[in-house]
């Protein structure tokens, strides 16, 4: 019951979790979008050539795919780390990495200072950025659902992806006022700085936050019964491929915030592409859509713990797919108050049906000793994919093209198309018990048994 000491740990072990998961990916993704912002509003002037604006905007947001190349690698070092020494000890390395990675990037010297060494070691930042996030998720979501009691897993694993939106909210809210008050030639020179440098209390906040957590029983008990000298990856390409291959193809509705986020901002404020929207103005729709976000998240996590995980995934993807086609729409109209509410309606609601939930389906698909590799390489891989999209959608719709909606939303809805038969392929996970999870013989719990532990863990009745 929850009076007996040990109900009393688990509950504030399963709090203490959650919290390290939510604020960790919260200043992680602070990090890791303070760049997308920057890729889409102001690198492509500072760091590129000038003489050729069209072919600095391509430039700049190959950079920011560049980060996600590095996150195969990255899912696999830390993967392996976080299944072998723990997921505490591999969250705290990636946010040591991506705190130093980021904080350097504040202090680079421009194009026009340093030549093309400038967009070199921005790529090779950006590389770091992407091999210490590739850990962070796979490790938060793996954690908080190894101490989350039964019935409430969707619940509390939503909170990951809550603390990744809140960090979207303040990264672009940091821009804002910048963007406002500055002098665009002073914002130029060093105010875009200022986000970057303020990384540096990320390193501070992780250890403070991280070191009180301990790792999940599911985990220190299954893994002294595996040798360690095993490749958990190796495992995981042997027994649960097809649950890395569902990972894979759902993990591509990240071509979501690739279009709201980073293809969506270039269109809008780049003057190439003749839209024309003031970058101050245009970065409220991002932020106000996150909050959005950040609030109805938990719901929808919720929702999963009582209906399933996969029919709200298929819902989000197939409604995201075609509201990309009102978001680009609205933009080449130059109806901001269309493109709020088509960015609410779609960033912030629908896209938490899968955003909200992945965080409990993924690393329900896989076993304890090879959770985190599993989910890792296989999502980083999907992410790599998304990632590339920019510089295609670019490819596909050149700035000056007036058909941008139509063509950039059919590649959108295709890959979202692609998720939803990606989720409707694998098993519901929702019912199955913590010990059950990535067997193929997995026996889930009836719906009256499941509904009374759900209940106990909603009165606080945890064993």
């Amino acid at each position: 019951m929850a009076n007996h000491p040990q109900g009393l740990h688990a509950a504030r072990q399963t709090k203490k979790a959650t919290a390290s998961g939510w604020v960790g990916s919260a200043l992680e993704y602070y990090d890791f979008f303070i760049y997308a912002q920057a890729a889409a509003l102001i690198f492509p002037q500072i760091f590129f050539p000038s003489s050729d604006p069209k072919l600095a905007i391509v430039a700049s947001l190959a950079t920011y795919g560049v980060g996600y190349l590095a996150r195969p690698v990255g899912a696999f070092v830390l993967g392996h780390w976080g299944d072998t020494r723990g997921r505490k000890h591999v969250l705290l390395l990636c946010m040591l990495l991506m705190g130093l990675a980021t904080f350097a990037v504040g202090l680079l010297p421009t194009y026009n200072q340093i030549g093309y060494w400038a967009p070199v070691l921005l790529v090779v930042l950006r590389l770091v950025q992407g091999f210490a996030v590739a850990g962070e998720i796979a490790g938060a979501s793996s954690m908080i659902l190894e101490h989350a009691p039964p019935g409430r897993r969707g619940f509390y694993a939503s909170f990951t992806l809550q603390g990744v939106q809140a960090g979207q909210v303040l990264a672009a809210a940091i821009f804002l006022p910048l963007a406002y008050f500055m002098p665009e030639e002073a914002f130029n020179s060093w105010g875009w700085r200022i986000p970057f440098l303020l990384s540096a209390a990320v390193l501070l906040a992780a250890f403070i936050i991280r070191r009180e957590v301990e790792e999940p029983a599911a985990f220190t008990q299954k893994v002294a019964k595996v040798v360690r000298q095993r490749s958990p990856i190796g495992e995981a390409f042997k027994h649960s491929w097809r649950g890395m291959l569902v990972v894979l193809g759902v993990s591509l509705m990240n071509v979501i915030p690739v279009v709201t986020t980073v293809f969506g901002a270039a269109y809008a404020v780049q003057p190439a592409y003749g839209v024309g929207f003031d970058k101050s103005v245009y970065l409220w729709i991002p932020v106000v859509g996150n909050i959005v976000a950040v609030l109805v998240i938990p719901f929808v996590g919720n929702l999963s713990d009582r209906i399933g995980r996969r029919p709200l995934i298929i819902g989000s993807a197939i409604g995201c797919g075609l509201m990309s086609f009102l978001y680009l729409y609205a933009i080449s109209l130059h109806n901001l108050p269309l493109a709020f509410a088509a960015s609410l309606l779609m960033w912030g609601m629908i896209y938490q049906g899968y955003n909200a939930i992945f965080p409990s389906f993924f690393p329900e698909q896989f076993q304890t000793h090879y959770r985190v590799s599993a989910m890792a390489v296989a999502q980083n891989i999907g992410y790599m994919i998304t990632a590339l999209l920019p510089a295609l959608f670019t490819a596909v719709a050149p700035p000056g093209s007036d058909n941008v909606p139509l063509l950039i939303g059919a590649i959108t809805c295709l890959v979202t198309a692609l998720s939803a038969i990606a989720a409707w392929s694998a098993p519901e996970t929702y019912r199955t018990p913590i010990d059950q999870l990535g067997k193929a013989d997995a026996v889930s719990l009836d719906k009256p048994t499941y509904d009374a532990l759900r209940a106990n863990a909603l009165t606080g009745n945890q064993p």
